[in-house]
């Protein structure tokens, strides 16, 4: 069977089907054909690389140059016969930096598209990040590790900031090696040190402006790309005995160090012939090595394991993932996922269920009175059953944690927007109330911004009726009377810990609904009393 046009999915659910995936990066392009196997793992048929530099001309003049977007049509048509004749049943290709910049990367994507048959995905530099963190996730055991994952390329580096399995942070930068060597070209004249002075300043400060620290120390950093890879063999070529493989591979920032200094005194021509050395990297490696040690200096890492994976794989981890969801309703997948999630972050799950369903009590009740969305309700549910989760960083600015850990969780059945809404009203749990000179609200659309007010208002309520953690209020009335709110608390005693912790966070709802509330006792069900 060939690829036929919807190369964007499986054909079937079966998890023995044969896929492929294409990364048109920077410096070279990809191909992986793979066979999946039960678990959600696949085995590895055919891997091509093909280097194109793609994008040596973007960075000068913001468009890719004829020869290579010749050579990397060549290298897709010639991918794609490969991909055709393992008999995969999916193809996916993805671009990254080059095409995603370049004034004429769309017009390069239609010309793909016409001669070679293949439609191209352009990914942000975001995605970029969770692909090659998925990656390591699946490599390396990451429990109770704050982790900084890089992926180096050609034309950026992405960053990302993780604790156990959770994303933190991610971030793209302008920091590629190809990028590098053609705005500081470090030749073998006089000019040299002063090229690679200027180099390594303009690294630094292109981190100070497009990161910040971690919001913990982190045990190690993961590397993925071919800079790592590269550098891993070097080192290795450089120990003598030494039998160690690249994925796995750990240096310190003494050996980083070391190596750069040593590989920025070597001519290029004699770098080529480097034990190590892949060929076609020779020129672009000390720029690469060098981003690795101003990212070790930046956020104090002394340690570096290399990866000998990164975006394919995340890729490929997404396509089998995907056909595994169709075998399960998607709501059954979100809730699983939702477990998992919570379950391993705070520490809560029962007071984030109990305030879910409180919260979801509340919003039907009010709901019409409010004109208030109907799918708002499983947002809000979402938020309050998420709503603890930076607990896994710390617990002193844990709500806005919170809201990272939930906007890059990419939570199977939720669209990216829905979870940047739940990540918000998650936010507002606790502490100040929305405001626009938080960024993350602010991006939000001016009725965005009035649901997220509404919801973690809601959600504050609900929390402060569950502010003993013991589940004492079983269920929760509320209606709406001559414009004043009342809530009716149903407990078998009278909750006076939450009845008074719902009280001290009635001050937004009253200021968004515009509305007073009361909160009293309901008193015991009658099944309760007997």
């Amino acid at each position: 069977m060939g690829i036929d046009s919807n190369q964007q999915r499986f054909l079937s659910a079966d998890l023995s089907g044969r896929l492929a995936a294409i990364d048109i990066g920077s410096n070279s392009v990809r191909l992986i054909v793979a066979e999946s196997v039960r678990g959600g793992n696949y085995r590895i048929l055919d891997e091509e690389r093909e280097p194109t530099r793609l994008g040596r001309s973007v960075g000068l003049d913001g468009n890719l140059d004829e020869q290579s977007m010749e050579q990397t049509i060549a290298a897709l048509d010639a991918f794609k016969k490969i991909a055709s004749g393992f008999q995969a049943e999916s193809l996916r290709v993805i671009a990254t930096c080059a095409i995603r910049e370049a004034g004429n990367g769309p017009d390069f994507c239609r010309r793909i598209r016409d001669e070679v048959g293949l439609e191209v995905e352009v990914i942000s530099g975001e995605q970029e990040g969770r692909y090659a963190f998925s990656s390591v996730q699946h490599a390396f055991d990451l429990t109770d590790k704050n982790v900084v994952v890089a992926d180096i390329g050609g034309g950026s580096t992405e960053i990302v900031f993780s604790t156990g399995e959770m994303v933190e942070e991610i971030y793209s930068t302008p920091l590629g090696a190809v990028r590098l060597t053609e705005q500081f070209p470090v030749s073998d004249d006089v000019d040299a040190v002063d090229a690679f002075m200027r180099m390594e300043k303009e690294i630094a400060n292109c981190l100070k402006r497009k990161t910040s620290k971690p919001p913990f120390a982190p045990h190690f950093m993961v590397g993925c790309g071919g800079t790592f890879t590269t550098l891993a063999e070097l080192l290795m070529a450089s120990r003598k005995g030494s039998d160690k493989q690249v994925g796995g591979f750990r240096a310190s920032h003494a050996d980083v160090r070391h190596l750069l200094d040593r590989l920025r005194k070597t001519p290029v021509r004699s770098r080529r012939t480097l034990a190590g050395m892949t060929p076609d990297r020779a020129d672009i490696i000390v720029a690469g090595v060098a981003i690795i040690d101003a990212m070790m200096k930046r956020f104090r890492i002394n340690s570096l394991v290399v990866h000998s994976r990164g975006v394919r794989d995340g890729l490929l981890r997404e396509m089998i993932q995907e056909s595994t969801d169709l075998q399960g309703s998607a709501t059954e997948v979100r809730a699983a996922a939702v477990d998992r999630f919570a379950d391993a972050c705070s520490g809560e799950a029962d007071h984030g269920r109990q305030v879910a369903f409180l919260a979801g009590r509340i919003f039907e009740d009010l709901r019409e009175a409010f004109a208030m969305p109907e799918g708002d309700r499983l947002l809000l549910e979402m938020a309050a059953r998420l709503q603890d989760v930076g607990y896994v960083i710390s617990y002193e600015q844990h709500h806005k944690h919170s809201y990272h850990l939930i906007r890059n969780s990419q939570l199977p059945g939720m669209r990216q927007h829905d979870l940047e809404l739940i990540a918000n009203v998650a936010r507002y749990h606790r502490g100040a109330a929305p405001k626009r000179k938080h960024d993350a609200f602010r991006r939000l659309s001016a009725d965005e911004r009035q649901r997220v007010r509404r919801l973690a208002a809601i959600l504050r309520l609900a929390g402060g009726l569950d502010r003993s953690r013991s589940q004492q209020v079983r269920d929760v009335r509320a209606s709406l009377e001559d414009g004043r709110v009342t809530l009716q608390a149903v407990a078998a005693e009278e909750p006076q810990v939450d009845i008074w912790g719902a009280e001290r966070r009635r001050q937004l709802f009253e200021d968004i609904f515009e509305a007073p509330v009361s909160i009293s006792w309901a008193g015991a069900s009658p099944a309760q009393a007997s």
